[in-house]
């Protein structure tokens, strides 16, 4: 999606009915909200989200969609902590049958074609990839594609984990679990290695994760053109 048709997509607005949220680990939670008919995304994109239901200082936050549309949900998958956002705090305080707006959705973070594609992954960036990952099941060609998942959490809590497995186990997408960044950059060097410009490579973390990734990949002769940045902010 280039950028004029993001600026038409965000001006998209619907209100989304709240159907439930739980734990995934000590500090995420997922939301799960009802898909209207005509809402679709291409799993990676993400939309912004505001609450609506009391008045509060920045009230609108981006946030990737973590589902695909064929899920029929909205789901919001984000890291809560013991000092939260007053945006944050209206989330945990969200009961069924209320509503949060969304906008969109934008965003050009999803697979455009069949390339050898690099997943990289830290902490809750693993959200996007979740989406893709279960795009690429959902539409059954998982075979001929080559997509390999870096999924680097030092908590090691790996949310997701057990859906992962299952898609890697039933088609050609590796999944690595990783705590060390020298073990990152060490899987990602093999693949640079292997496919140079004719991969594709996604980052997806806070904001000075995908950036020092990014980096190491340009100082591996990666064209800055062939990486895509999805930088998760904290509030």
């Amino acid at each position: 999606m280039n950028f004029f048709q993001d600026r038409i997509s965000i001006f998209k607005k619907r209100d989304l009915l709240f159907l439930e949220s739980y734990k995934e680990s000590e500090e995420v939670y997922t939301f799960l909200f009802q898909k209207e008919k005509d809402l679709t995304w291409k799993a990676g994109q993400y939309g912004l989200f505001t609450i609506t239901n009391k008045k509060i200082k920045n009230s609108t936050k981006p946030f990737t969609i973590a589902s695909t549309p064929k899920e029929n949900e909205v789901r919001l998958t984000m890291r809560i902590g013991d000092n939260p956002s007053d945006f944050k705090k209206e989330m945990l305080e969200l009961k069924q049958g209320m509503k949060v707006r969304m906008s969109g959705p934008v965003g050009n973070f999803y697979l455009k074609d069949n390339s050898p594609t690099l997943l990289v992954a830290g902490g809750i960036g693993i959200t996007p990839f979740r989406a893709i990952l279960k795009q690429i099941e959902a539409e059954g060609n998982e075979v001929g594609k080559q997509v390999q998942l870096l999924y680097m959490d030092s908590k090691m809590s790996f949310i997701f984990k057990d859906e992962l497995d299952r898609i890697a186990n039933n088609s050609s997408i590796s999944v690595s679990y990783l705590n060390s960044r020298n073990d990152l950059y060490q899987e990602m060097d093999h693949f640079i290695n292997l496919n140079k410009n004719n991969g594709r490579y996604f980052i997806a973390g806070s904001k000075s994760m995908v950036d020092s990734i990014s980096t190491h990949m340009q100082n591996q002769n990666v064209s800055k053109k062939e990486i895509k940045k999805d930088a998760f902010f904290g509030y």
